[in-house]
């Protein structure tokens, strides 16, 4: 490794010396001080830049890292159009690509006759779960040309509307020349992008440290107020500080969200079948004032430092919240779109009033629109602003309750 990066950089060290030795000719210097002190740079430079690019390359074939780098995609067909994809990007493995395999909704017959004797790896069902668990990061949609073809693309686009990847297409699926779709290349081939992640992996990767650094300066003078609470609770009511509940957060995966408990031990509803309602008589005196000054949510830095969740984003709602005895998906479609990036302990809707009971269709609609508006405008800076207008406008909120 070392005599490869001498090759690569010995002839720029090279010339860059020489071009200080010309430099210090013309500024008067005398030739074996000028000599010596590009030899030195020479050396320093050389040690450095092996040293630097040796690392580099070391944590790049780490085999955690290779996985993280690695593109894993999946592609939705049925005949040899599809398999001839998978079988080309598959043979790329060297440039990082990892295919799961072809998927398509069909029964075992049509497999066999349609895709040339080459078995399916699942249907589309399967892919949304898979995309769950194996971090997908991009759906290639090769269908047969044909008539339909259009159809069962916008189909499939609705399907895969909760799927936190990059959905591209082959070109000759596109017929509208008015239809102009940003292409890009993957290995040897290039596709037309139909849908991209809100969030790449750089913005991801900011967003994580923005609140890393928020939390690392906050966290030791929160464990006093912490102290404080806890206690509190416990004087006050029977039963443990923390409440813990399920929730659907970051590509529709479950977690355990913390909060100061707010409600008599007994009463508690981990499942929220029942929402909390203003004056509900299931809340302690205490957990009447956490609540109005939002105190219950900060146990969440600990989901926060553990990735969970985010500083700012969508809230998190439990699995069985109801609008109208409905479940929230059931009511508004476009709220798995929630899901493609993490929960927060604060977000947009949070401080332009949508928070609390969710009475009706409409407040949830309001609640989703805001959320997904804050998604489509994400920066460091509107995080920013997000968590210093929460500090100002949700203490003492009348929508706390």
């Amino acid at each position: 490794m070392i005599r490869q990066q001498l090759r690569s950089l010995a002839p720029p060290l090279l010339l860059a010396a020489l071009v200080q030795v010309t430099i210090f000719w013309w500024l008067g210097w005398e030739g074996p001080a000028m000599f010596r002190a590009s030899f030195a740079w020479v050396v320093t430079a050389s040690a450095g830049l092996i040293a630097t690019r040796s690392l580099s390359s070391y944590a790049l074939n780490h085999p955690k890292i290779e996985q993280r780098l690695t593109r894993r995609l999946a592609i939705i067909g049925l005949d040899i159009y599809a398999f001839r994809v998978a079988e080309r990007l598959a043979g790329e493995a060297q440039k990082g690509i990892t295919v799961f395999g072809v998927f398509y909704d069909s029964g075992p017959q049509q497999r066999q006759e349609e895709a040339g004797g080459m078995a399916l790896q699942g249907t589309i069902a399967d892919l949304i779960s898979l995309s769950r668990d194996a971090n997908i990061n991009g759906i290639i949609i090769a269908l047969p040309p044909g008539p339909q073809s259009e159809r069962q693309i916008s189909l499939l686009i609705w399907r895969l509307r909760t799927v936190l990847a990059d959905v591209f297409v082959m070109p000759y699926l596109i017929h509208d020349p008015e239809v102009l779709l940003p292409v890009q290349p993957i290995g040897s081939m290039s596709f037309m992008v139909l849908q991209r992640r809100p969030l790449d992996v750089g913005q991801r990767l900011r967003k994580r440290l923005l609140d890393m650094m928020i939390c690392a300066v906050a966290f030791l003078p929160f464990l006093v107020l912490f102290a404080i609470v806890a206690a509190a609770i416990k004087i006050d009511s029977p039963g443990p500080v923390l409440f813990r509940q399920p929730r659907y957060g970051f590509n529709n995966c479950q977690f355990t969200v913390f909060k100061f408990r707010s409600m008599y031990a007994n009463t508690t509803d981990v499942l929220s079948v029942r929402q909390t309602s203003r004056d509900d008589p299931r809340v302690t005196r205490v957990g009447k004032w956490l609540r109005k000054l939002s105190v219950d949510e900060l146990p969440q830095i600990l989901n926060v430092l553990r990735g969970e969740m985010s500083l700012v984003g969508p809230r998190p709602h439990a699995p069985q919240t109801r609008v109208d005895g409905e479940l929230l998906n059931e009511v508004i479609s476009e709220y798995v779109l929630r899901y493609h990036v993490k929960p927060g302990i604060t977000g947009w809707a949070q401080i332009n009033g949508a928070r609390g009971e969710l009475v009706t269709g409409d407040d949830l609609r309001r609640r989703v629109s805001l959320d997904l508006e804050y998604i489509q405008r994400w920066s460091i800076a509107f995080d920013l602003k997000i968590i210093m207008l929460t500090a100002y406008r949700e203490i003492m909120s009348k929508h706390a309750y």
